[in-house]
């Protein structure tokens, strides 16, 4: 004579599957984000202006297009090198700043700095446009 349930000796390992499928899931979506880059408009800050020191820095632009220009004067990559040299050896300013535009390529924004960095200028700064502009 049986008195009550039959206790069952199995483990219900349902919810288990369920649980590990969802961080599966979770994984398999958040793991091509992490390797790829996102789009992102880097010109835009919450920062102060920049305060104004005693000597003028120099400001080199570089269109949307990918041109360097100095002084209004469109220039190369190995004039702005030539002439980097020169100025750090005649020290006409201690700090150069880069406004690039926010649709150039990134690659000759890089090689700007580095050859403004091999010249050996150390302030190097990239202006931005406020976000309440």
């Amino acid at each position: 004579m049986k008195i009550g349930k039959d206790l069952q000796g199995e483990i219900n390992i349902i919810p288990l599957v369920d649980v590990v499928l969802v961080i599966l899931i979770i994984f398999m979506i958040t793991a091509p984000l992490m390797t790829s880059g996102i789009e992102v408009e880097l010109p835009k800050t919450k920062d102060f202006p920049i305060t104004q020191k005693e000597a003028q820095p120099i400001k080199i632009t570089i269109t949307k297009e990918g041109k360097i220009k100095l002084y209004g004067q469109e220039i190369s990559l190995e004039v702005l090198s030539k002439w980097a040299e020169e100025a750090r050896q005649r020290e006409l300013a201690k700090e150069i700043q880069i406004e690039a535009d926010k649709d150039c390529p990134y690659g000759i924004v890089a090689k700007v700095l580095s050859e403004l960095k091999k010249a050996g200028f150390s302030e190097l700064g990239l202006l931005t446009q406020s976000e309440q502009q």
